[in-house]
């Protein structure tokens, strides 16, 4: 695990502290948690709009039941 170095003004980071306590946890960990879930919910965002691009993609199939010769035939 890699360490990195903030920059925060006094106010929030007080704050930060003051919520971690009542959480019982650090502000360590809370920062990490909250960019963890910051990085995903934006990853699980790209993977739904890649599969919404591919389902109104042109050429799509549309229900069309392919043979083995039709997929596997050279051109």
């Amino acid at each position: 695990m890699k360490n990195i170095t903030l920059a925060i003004d006094d106010e929030t980071l007080e704050a930060g502290r003051a919520y971690a306590e009542r959480h019982q946890t650090t502000l360590n960990a809370l920062v990490r948690d909250l960019l963890a879930k910051t990085v995903n919910t934006d990853r699980t965002a790209t993977v739904a709009e890649m599969f919404r691009l591919m389902d109104d993609a042109p050429g799509r199939s549309r229900g069309k039941r392919w043979t083995r010769d039709e997929l596997h035939a050279r051109r």
